[in-house]
């Protein structure tokens, strides 16, 4: 089977792109999915309390609006049933292709194609051009903590939530405090007999105010989508306002701090429990939480936050440092992704028999977080430094998609053989990157997933969310090196 796009994933991203390829006329695609459904991170999020951080209106695209949100913020299920919409819309359902799970991918230099390799012994796919729409929230698993395989209780990842477990009358302990955790943790409190908290690093809380949306708002953004679209661009420059206080340590970062800290005191009256709930880093330089539930839970009866570090896991509960063994009935895993700073989520092979996980053992890099020089044809979403610290993910994934189906028409309109970045573009543009990211927060000294363990910052973009779209507004094409196929160059020098 030999097709012109082959996608990889069917989360936001993957979706995105087949209903974009549509819009420029390519139907000759295939969307490889290895789960059963669509949905990607919102369909394998579905713990309690489970929605998105950023508002509904910035946290869609542009190019689907949806007048019908609930809530300032959506829940996960909202979220899904979005997607879900998008794709019945769109009509790219009989595009994608489920429980096809990707081994690897091979480029074939004479050719210009990409083999495509599928567990389960299912034949191998040839295509000219192939989208990694995976995304860097794919792979959960449990943290590598000592014991963890002795521990004789119930164990369960936010990520892989055990919807059949009981937690009435049970003893909880919640390891991590991350975005996750200030979710579930709200929702524990409520049934579980208690709940610990084990906390290795406090984060920045600012509050989150989620109002309902009005039946009459949403008939008017109905009717006048230009409404809704203001919307958007108010959400759009807010946020990007808050650049200034978080990307970067700036003045206005104490003003973020200010706001945080006067969140926790306003909610937490205990004067030991706020020292304890207090960051001693920069705001920003790991996540910012946004939450007004986490700190009254914290406060039950029934729940105790827990700040010893980890030592191993017992048979019967968690063990921390000092010496104490804390029972529990189940432990829950607040504890995120594997997210792909090294490596690569599946082996790729270039030409000369290159392995990208090889060239990014040490830090992942790509010209503008889409392409890798030696690759051709290849292109990723969420890749490489193209994560916002402070504004919609959604608004740097559809500029990156925009900008792939730009490459790829290019080279289907062209009938070319390959489009390559080249090695000095792409050595050009991460120089830049990287001397840009020591001087943000996400570099200024504090331990967080956006950087490897040698301190290597793969993951963010060093700027404003307009700064990162303009720059995938066009394929520069003096950039790339061009490959036309031979009987193509025949009929040109024929003709």
């Amino acid at each position: 089977m030999s097709i012109s796009v082959a996608i990889i994933g069917a989360g936001f991203a993957g979706i995105g792109t087949a209903i974009r390829l549509q819009d420029k006329g390519i139907t000759d695609f295939v969307i490889f999915e290895r789960d059963t459904r669509v949905g990607g991170t919102w369909r394998d999020n579905t713990y309690p309390g489970a929605a998105c951080d950023i508002p509904s209106r910035l946290y869609s695209y542009s190019f689907a609006p949806n007048p019908d949100w609930s809530h300032t913020y959506s829940g996960s299920d909202e979220i899904l049933a979005y997607i879900d919409s998008m794709v019945e819309s769109s009509g790219v359902a009989s595009h994608i292709r489920f429980e096809h799970t990707v081994t690897g991918l091979r480029y074939d230099e004479e050719t210009g194609e990409w083999t495509i390799t599928f567990d389960s012994g299912r034949e191998p796919v040839r295509a000219r051009s192939v989208v990694v729409a995976s995304g860097p929230l794919a792979n959960a698993s449990f943290p590598d903590i000592r014991g963890i395989e002795e521990y004789a209780g119930h164990k369960i990842h936010s990520a892989r939530w055990d919807h059949d477990y009981d937690f009435t009358d049970k003893k909880v302990a919640v390891v991590g405090t991350g975005a996750s955790a200030v979710q579930i943790v709200p929702e524990l409190v409520k049934t579980a007999k208690s709940v610990k908290v084990f906390q290795r690093t406090p984060g920045w809380v600012l509050p989150r105010v989620n109002l309902s949306i009005t039946e009459s708002t949403k008939e008017r953004y109905r009717k006048t989508p230009l409404t809704q679209r203001l919307a958007r661009s108010a959400w759009f420059w807010g946020h990007e306002s808050v650049a200034l206080g978080v990307v970067w340590n700036t003045p206005l970062t104490r003003v973020v701090e200010a706001v945080s800290k006067l969140h926790l005191r306003s909610q937490v009256s205990d004067p030991w429990l706020r020292r304890q709930l207090t960051p001693d880093f920069a705001a920003g330089c790991k996540r910012l939480l946004m939450t007004s539930d986490y700190y009254p839970a914290l406060q039950k009866d029934n729940c105790k936050l827990v700040t010893w570090p980890i030592a191993q896991l017992s048979t019967n509960g968690i063990r921390t440092v000092e010496g104490i063994e804390h029972q529990a009935d189940v432990i829950v895993f607040a504890t995120g992704f594997e997210v792909s700073k090294a490596g690569t989520p599946i082996p790729i092979t270039g030409i000369d028999g290159r392995d990208l996980a090889a060239e990014w053992s040490k830090g992942a890099y790509a010209y503008r977080s889409v392409a890798v020089s030696g690759y051709p044809n290849l292109y990723f979403t969420f890749g490489p430094n193209s994560g916002p610290g402070h504004s919609s993910a959604l608004v740097y994934m559809e500029a990156q998609i925009d900008y792939i189906t730009d490459a790829i028409s290019l080279v289907t309109e062209n009938a070319w053989k390959s489009l390559e970045v080249r090695s000095d573009a792409q050595a050009s543009y991460n120089e830049d990157i990287q001397a840009k990211l020591t001087g943000t927060t996400w570099n200024s000294g504090c331990q967080s997933w956006y950087l490897t363990e040698d301190g290597f910052n793969a993951t963010m973009f060093p700027g404003f969310a307009t700064q990162y779209v303009n720059q995938l507004r066009q394929v520069d094409l003096q950039d790339f090196r061009i490959s036309v196929r031979q009987k193509a160059l025949e009929e040109s020098v024929a003709g």
